[in-house]
């Protein structure tokens, strides 16, 4: 029997997109859809969610959902189904998904993203005739106050809906002054430290976390990391408690998006068996770039330019990389230090290091297939996708010892490298000299060329795509029904 199940986010490629959160939820429906379970999304009505729309059925209408009029209409996410709340008093603005055209945050950010968690949880107690529901899936912050009206103030006469809530990164929380929770519409009995309160505030992340029949993250070291006060956040006494409650499941990335055997924006298309022929794609972002032809390889990085991110650690390694023959290409935007920095270096190295302030997606498969190494040197990383795009196009990921990093890249070390496993270079802790000798670990591996081709082939050989995560969550939404 299908289950169907409510999964609910802020935002969900190819519609909407910020970050690895959207690739996710994006690909979540078509990984379960082959385990007998059916997604359906709920997103905000953004301009772009709605513009891809068009004409949509009305589900439903509110004459005020926390004080704005809006309405829920149906439509597709790719071949399975979507909804979308469309209420423009909360979501037809320019600017980003969460922030103004300033770069700050948008004030009425808790009562936007309360709004779709009360939507969800309407949806979820049979607000819709025919919209039946046996689970709600809730994604991050945005998307955690729906279980916290499931749990406290769910559709009157509904029965009790199981739910999972995924954690893609506990630095994101969603915390808010105490005096929002007089408008979120919830008992006072909800105002409780096992409801929303955190430290006499109100936490949505939390709330959803405390509401939530079993909580996951999308990897299983970072369940594990998050148990201790570096990562959890401050909510790491909640994760203790919940105990067994809180496990991890590695993302996928989509083979039919990521393949460099048929990528479009390649120059040249290869396999592992045609490994040369990606020599034309390095070329080709040499130019791009401005970078001068070398020997040594050439280092991609892809990414917010952010503490947490370690690009404050990469700054410090630049000369001693360029110094050992490599180069470097950069694509990403974030702190405006960090970007100061960054380009002071490419002037200061003309020819060795090229910078690219922005995000542009078609780029980073160029980057992907031409580069000889991507850089992830991330603090903490619940589990990344950039060291997985790597892999699948033999760009090998040189990462730092956490999170999903650890979990997915195989170090290039002797018993490894003897083994033919290695798939990358790990480093433990995110400072000069660790940053440093594993960049230098990976100029002498690629100028193995045997052991080079060796580690590319077997990264590429590594199977990540949605096929095994796909049944972990089917498997976990059937126990969680059970009870």
């Amino acid at each position: 029997m299908a289950l169907n199940v409510l999964s609910v986010a802020s935002e969900a490629v190819p519609l909407v997109k910020t970050g690895g959160l959207a690739d996710v939820v994006g690909a979540l429906p078509a990984a379960l859809a082959p385990h007998g379970a059916v997604l359906t999304t709920l997103l905000p009505g953004f301009p772009a969610v709605l513009e891809a729309l068009g004409r949509a059925k009305v589900l439903h209408r509110y004459d005020s959902l926390l004080g704005q009029p809006a309405r829920l209409l149906a439509g597709k996410l790719g071949d399975q189904p979507l909804i979308v709340l469309d209420a423009p008093g909360y979501f037809a603005r320019e600017g980003g998904l969460y922030t103004g055209p300033d770069g700050k945050d948008w004030g009425d950010n808790w009562r936007r993203f309360a709004a779709l968690g009360r939507a969800a949880a309407d949806l979820a107690g049979g607000l819709v005739k025919g919209r039946k529901f046996d689970l709600v899936h809730a994604h991050d912050w945005q998307a955690a106050m729906a279980l916290a009206y499931l749990r406290f103030a769910p559709l009157p006469g509904s029965k009790p809906v199981p739910s999972v809530m995924t954690v893609h990164n506990m630095a994101f929380q969603g915390y808010y002054p105490r005096e929002v929770f007089k408008e979120l519409g919830l008992p006072r009995r909800a105002w409780a430290i096992d409801g929303v309160e955190f430290h006499a505030g109100v936490g949505f992340l939390k709330a959803g976390m405390e509401a939530a029949s079993v909580i996951t993250t999308v990897s299983p070291s970072y369940a594990l990391e998050i148990r201790e006060a570096e990562f959890g956040m401050g909510l790491e006494g909640l994760v203790i408690n919940r105990g067994s409650l809180v496990r991890g499941i590695v993302n996928g990335i989509d083979p039919a998006e990521w393949d460099p055997a048929r990528d479009p924006h390649l120059a040249a298309t290869y396999t592992a068996r045609t490994l040369p022929r990606r020599s034309a794609n390095k070329r080709a972002l040499e130019a791009e770039f401005g970078l001068e032809p070398g020997e040594g390889p050439l280092f991609v990085v892809i990414s917010r330019l952010t503490w947490q991110k370690g690009i404050d650690v990469l700054l410090e390694v630049l000369d001693h990389l360029v110094g050992i023959g490599g180069r470097l290409a950069l694509l990403g935007s974030g702190d405006a230090g960090i970007e100061a920095q960054l380009q002071a270096a490419a002037a200061r190295h003309p020819g060795r290091i090229g910078v690219r302030i922005g995000y542009d997606e078609a780029l980073s498969h160029r980057m992907q297939g031409g580069g000889d190494a991507i850089l992830v040197p991330s603090r903490f990383e619940p589990c990344g996708l950039t060291q997985l795009y790597g892999l699948a196009y033999a760009c090998v990921p040189v990462v730092a010892r956490t999170g999903g990093l650890a979990d997915t890249i195989i170090d290039a070390n002797l018993a490894a490298c003897a083994a033919g496993a290695a798939t990358g270079v790990q480093f433990s802790g995110v400072s000069y000299h660790p940053l440093a000798a594993a960049i230098s670990r990976t100029v002498a591996l690629f100028h193995q060329a045997e052991v080079w081709q060796t580690i590319q082939r077997r990264g590429m050989k590594a199977d990540f795509s949605w096929t095994s995560s796909g049944k972990l969550y089917a498997d976990l939404y059937r126990e969680v029904i059970a009870g």
